[in-house]
């Protein structure tokens, strides 16, 4: 047995020594879930195959001499040599094809037990219980268990009492803030808030000076209560003459509705603070309803 042998053993030992110990002396072990198997099988098989791959190459390295016949093309004078594909690689070839076919018919996932399914079962059945028990809540109860969404969900971003925690998120006791309307107007906007991409031009665009900018701010981040400016005109087009909304052109800038909040709650939202994520992916529709009746009552 020579060197490079020897130390292809020693590395195989070692490295499915540490798989033992990475794995096998975990809470649980490998047990019986045909994943982890499968998965501990597959480094097992990895380890040895790639230790006496490296170690017939660098031997190849080590002896071989370029023969063979030289293909017509090349690159800058660099040929390439017409060699046959070594039978190891067509056999690992057809055999991976052979062990995937196994694996989607036989094996996991199809007709065997996983941990992972058993849970997205679990969790499926759990969400169809929930909403089937709360499918018809009235207002009350919607903002009661909005409430409790907020609090397990919102609370850390914006706060106890919803006040976006000094500007670190968006302040839901009102529905827009200046400088939060002038970001709008100064840069645009592609909310989905209507519940589809519709851009919102720059003021510039719209033909707004920087001073009607800074007028519309003012008046829109204070709940469109005083003189309105007299460029609103421009802003009426698509939100309405009392900022009151327009179904599908503009949405309501004088106070929140529950079409709103699910918006940003399943769509996501960028803004002068930062981003807003989704939460489509957290909460049932039941949760994201609950939890904009509750919001759109603190503006009330």
């Amino acid at each position: 047995m020579n060197k490079l042998t020897l130390a292809g053993i020693i590395t195989i030992v070692i490295m499915l020594g540490a798989t033992y110990l990475s794995v096998g002396l975990t809470k649980g072990g490998i047990g019986d879930d045909i994943v982890n198997q499968l998965a501990v099988a597959g480094a097992v098989i990895l380890v040895i195959i790639t230790v006496f791959v490296v170690i017939k190459y660098v031997r190849q390295m080590q002896t071989d001499t370029a023969s063979g016949k030289l293909a017509d093309e090349n690159w800058d004078g660099i040929g390439e040599y017409k060699n046959e594909l070594p039978a190891g690689w067509a056999l690992m070839f057809l055999g991976t094809m052979i062990w995937g076919m196994w694996y989607f018919t036989v094996g996991y996932p199809v007709n065997a037990y996983s941990q992972i399914g058993e849970y997205n079962e679990d969790t499926a059945a759990h969400n169809a219980k929930f909403e089937a028990k709360y499918a018809n809540m009235d207002d009350a109860m919607l903002v009661e268990m909005g409430e409790s969404v907020f609090l397990a969900e919102c609370k850390v971003c914006h706060g106890l009492t919803a006040d976006g925690i000094d500007g670190k998120a968006a302040n839901l006791n009102q529905r827009l803030e200046a400088v939060v309307v002038k970001d709008v107007l100064v840069n645009g906007s592609n909310n989905q808030l209507l519940g589809f991409e519709f851009p919102m031009p720059t003021g510039a665009d719209l033909g707004l000076s920087a001073s009607d900018i800074d007028e519309i701010s003012a008046y829109v981040g204070n709940d469109l209560k005083g003189d309105q400016p007299a460029m609103f005109g421009v802003c009426a087009g698509c939100h309405g003459a009392e900022g009151e909304g327009l179904d599908g052109v503009g949405p309501q800038l004088n106070g929140f509705n529950n079409t709103l909040v699910t918006n940003v709650l399943t769509h996501g939202k960028k803004g002068a603070i930062g981003t807003m994520p989704k939460f489509a992916d957290r909460l049932n529709e039941t949760q994201i309803k609950a939890a904009s009746a509750y919001v759109t009552s603190l503006s009330k």
